[in-house]
C-alpha cells in the first residue's frame, strides 16, 4: 500500500489490466480534472510512500474501518447506559478498535488529496501533514481514538466510577462519517442496486435510532435517585443489579414499541425527566418516520415510473382511437405497437444513445449490425468503406407480430434490412389478399421501390416479433452516388437478384419482365454496334468520321407511360422502364411499340412539355401523348 509504482490517474485516462478499477462508474466525479487541464505522464508519478486515495488495497481498508465505525457507534451508548459492560470484555475490543484507527491516523499523513484549484494530485509529505493537522478532521479523529479511561487508570491505579469517561466515549460517534460516505459512493455506484443500497442505509439509521433511545431511557433509569420511581424499577425489582443484557431487552422493546407507535403500555414514564425525554422522543419519531416513508415511496413510485407512462400512453392511445372511430384491427395494431415500444425500450435505449457522441454510436451499430449488412444481397462485394458508412446512418427498430412495415404504393421513403425474426410479401389483387413470398434474417424489403423510385409495390407484414434496421432513400443516394464502383455492384447485385425473383413477383410489377429481357439483349446490341464503329473507322478516311453519331447504348433509365399525368389506373401508373433512346422520334417509335399507339408529345409529372432529351435524368417519369 506503501507504494504503487506509477501515477493513479491512468486509471481514469487510460486501461488498465490489473483490475484496480473494474467500472469506471465507480470512480469519484470529484477525481477528474477541470475543462483546459493539461494531464500527462508527467504529473502522473506521486512520490515513494503515498497513496492512493483510490487505490483498491486503500479501499478495502476503509470498508474495514467502517466495520469497526458500527461496532463504535453501537458501543459507545451501550456503555454509557451500562457501566459494567464497559470494563468487562467489551474494554479489550475497545482497545483493539481504537488500534486500528490510530494506524488510520498514521496512513492519512501518506494519503495524497486533490488540489481544488488545479485538480492535480499533491504528494508532497509536508504539505499533506499540514493540511491535515490545521483542519479540525486531526483533532477530532486524535479526540476520538484516545482511550481515556485506560490512561486515567495508568496514571491513578484505579478505575474511574463517574460518568465521564461515558460521555467522553460518545465521541468515537465521529467515525459515523465514514459510513456516510460509503454508502453515498455506494449509491453512485451501478455495480450495486440503488434500491437494495438505499433500503439498508434506511434499516441501518433505524437500528441506530433504536438503539440510542433505548441506552438513554436506561441511563435516565439507572441514575436516579429513587430506582423503584423509574420505567423499568416499577416493573423490574434490583433491576440495576439484574443481568446488563436483561436491562438492554426491555430498553429495546420500549424503543421499538414506541418509534411503531404501538404502545401497549406495560412499560410507560413514571417521574418527570422519562416523561419529557418521551415526548422528545415521539416528536423526533415523526421526524424519523416521515424520512423513511419519503424514501421508501421515492424507491417504490421510481421502480413503477415507466409503468405509468406506458399506462397514460396505453390510455391516450385509446381514447384517440375511439374518438376517430378506428377498426378493430387497426386498434390491435396500435396497442401492440405501443406495448412493444415499451418493452424493448431497455434494448433500444435511443434517449442514451443521443447523449453518446457520434463516434461511439458509430462504433455500437457497427458491432450490432455490420454482419447483418454484409451479408445482405444487395451490398455483397462493395467496399468496407459503404458499409460503415451505411451502417452508421442506419436505425433499429421492433415490430410486433401481424404489423405492416410497409403499405403498398406508399412513397418509398425507406427500405429496411431484417435483423431477427420475419416477415411476409403480400399484395391485394381484385380486393383480395394475395401471399407473394416470405423472408428472413440478413433480407430486404423496400429496396426495389427506393431504387425504382416507384410506389411500394408489397405490403411487407411482420409474422412475428422483429427487429428490422433500416436506412433513408436520401442517405442512400447521398453515400451511393460518389462511388461509382460501388454503386456498379449494387446494381449488378439488384439484377441478379430481380432474375431471381418467382414468377408471380414478376407480374406484380409490369416492366421489371421487359426491363430482364432488355438486359438480357444489352449485350449483344453492344457487340453488335462495337462492330459497325470498328467498320466505320476502318472506311472512312476524314477524322470528323470517327465521331459516334449513332450514339450508341443509353445508360439513362427512364419510365414511360401511355397517358397523361392526371389520368391512368393502379397498374398503368407503375409504367415501363426503358432505357433512354438517341432521338425523340426513336422515343416516340418505342412507346408506340409498348403502348399500342403512337404519341407526338412527351410530359413530364408536373405537365412540362419535353423539348431535349439532354434535360432527362435517371428513373424520370414520362407521359407520352
Amino acid at each position: 500500500m506503501t507504494d504503487i509504482g506509477s501515477s493513479p490517474l491512468p486509471l481514469l485516462f487510460r486501461r488498465r489490466s490489473s483490475g484496480e478499477m473494474q467500472n469506471l462508474a465507480a470512480v469519484s466525479s470529484s477525481l477528474l480534472p477541470a475543462f483546459g487541464t493539461v494531464v500527462d505522464d508527467g504529473y502522473l508519478n506521486l512520490k515513494k510512500y503515498v497513496i492512493v486515495p483510490y487505490d483498491h488495497r486503500y479501499r478495502w481498508w476503509q470498508t474495514f474501518l467502517v466495520a469497526l465505525v458500527l461496532y463504535s457507534a453501537w458501543a459507545s451508548v451501550f456503555e454509557l447506559a451500562f457501566k459494567r459492560a464497559a470494563r468487562g470484555g467489551l474494554l479489550v475490543i475497545d482497545l483493539v478498535v481504537d488500534v486500528f484507527f490510530a494506524i488510520d491516523i498514521v496512513l492519512t499523513f501518506f494519503v495524497a488529496y486533490l488540489d481544488k484549484t488545479t485538480y492535480l494530485f499533491v504528494d508532497d509529505h509536508k504539505k499533506i501533514a499540514l493540511r491535515y493537522m490545521t483542519r479540525a478532521w486531526f483533532f477530532m479523529d486524535l479526540a476520538s481514538t484516545m482511550p481515556f479511561q485506560l490512561i486515567f487508570r495508568i496514571f491513578t491505579g484505579k478505575w474511574h466510577n463517574g460518568e465521564v469517561f461515558g460521555f467522553l466515549n460518545l465521541l468515537r460517534l465521529w467515525r459515523l462519517w465514514r459510513v456516510s460516505e460509503l454508502f453515498k459512493r455506494l449509491e453512485k455506484d451501478t455495480r450495486f442496486s440503488y434500491f437494495w443500497t438505499r433500503l439498508i442505509k434506511l434499516v441501518c439509521v433505524t437500528v441506530f435510532a433504536v438503539h440510542s433511545a433505548a441506552c438513554v431511557y436506561y441511563f435516565l433509569a439507572a441514575h436516579h435517585k429513587h430506582p423503584v420511581n423509574t420505567w423499568i424499577g416499577s416493573v423490574v425489582e434490583d433491576f440495576e443489579h439484574r443481568s446488563v443484557w436483561l436491562g438492554y431487552t426491555y430498553s429495546m422493546y420500549w424503543s421499538i414499541v414506541t418509534l411503531t407507535t404501538v404502545g401497549y403500555g406495560d412499560l410507560h414514564a413514571v417521574n418527570m425527566g422519562e416523561k419529557i425525554f418521551n415526548m422528545l422522543y415521539m416528536f423526533f419519531n415523526i421526524g424519523l418516520t416521515a424520512y423513511i416513508i419519503g424514501n421508501m415511496t421515492n424507491l417504490v413510485v421510481h421502480a413503477a415510473v415507466r409503468t405509468f407512462a406506458m399506462r397514460d400512453a396505453i390510455n391516450e392511445l385509446l381514447r384517440y382511437a375511439s374518438k376517430n372511430r378506428l377498426p378493430e384491427g387497426l386498434r390491435e395494431q396500435m396497442l401492440a405497437h405501443m406495448q412493444l415500444k415499451f418493452k424493448t425500450a431497455e434494448l433500444q435505449q435511443e434517449e442514451v444513445l443521443q447523449d453518446l457522441p457520434k463516434a461511439i454510436r458509430s462504433s455500437i451499430a457497427q458491432h450490432l449490425f455490420r454482419s447483418t449488412v454484409e451479408k445482405s444481397y444487395l451490398f455483397k462485394g462493395v467496399s468496407e468503406d459503404l458499409v460503415s458508412q451505411l451502417v452508421s446512418e442506419m436505425k433499429a427498430e421492433y415490430f410486433p407480430p401481424k404489423v405492416e412495415i410497409i403499405l403498398q404504393n406508399e412513397i418509398p421513403t425507406d427500405f429496411y434490412i431484417l435483423v431477427s425474426g420475419a416477415v411476409d410479401l403480400l399484395t391485394y389483387k381484385n380486393g383480395t389478399e394475395q401471399f407473394l413470398s416470405k423472408l428472413g434474417a440478413a433480407d430486404m424489403a423496400g429496396e426495389i421501390g427506393v431504387i425504382f423510385n416507384i410506389p411500394q409495390p408489397f405490403i411487407v407484414r411482420t409474422k412475428r416479433l422483429s427487429q428490422v434496421i433500416r436506412i433513408s432513400h436520401h442517405h442512400f443516394k447521398q453515400m451511393v452516388q460518389p462511388q461509382s464502383e460501388d454503386g456498379e455492384i449494387i446494381i449488378a447485385n439488384f439484377m441478379q437478384y430481380l432474375k431471381g425473383l418467382k414468377e408471380d413477383i414478376l407480374q406484380e410489377i409490369p416492366f421489371l419482365t421487359e426491363l430482364l429481357a432488355e438486359q438480357n439483349q444489352q449485350p449483344i446490341q453492344q457487340n453488335e454496334e462495337q462492330q459497325n464503329r470498328e467498320t466505320l473507322d476502318s472506311t472512312d478516311a476524314n477524322p470528323e468520321g470517327r465521331t459516334d453519331t449513332s450514339g450508341g447504348a443509353s445508360t439513362i433509365r427512364v419510365i414511360i407511360h401511355g397517358h397523361r399525368p392526371t389520368e391512368g389506373t393502379s397498374n398503368d401508373r407503375l409504367g415501363k422502364l426503358v432505357y433512354l433512346p438517341d432521338s425523340l422520334e426513336d422515343l416516340f417509335s418505342l412507346a408506340e411499340k409498348k403502348f399500342g399507339k403512337r404519341g407526338s408529345t412527351i410530359l413530364m409529372a408536373d405537365g412540362s412539355k419535353v423539348e431535349e432529351l439532354n434535360a432527362l435524368r435517371e428513373n424520370d417519369h414520362l407521359f407520352i401523348v
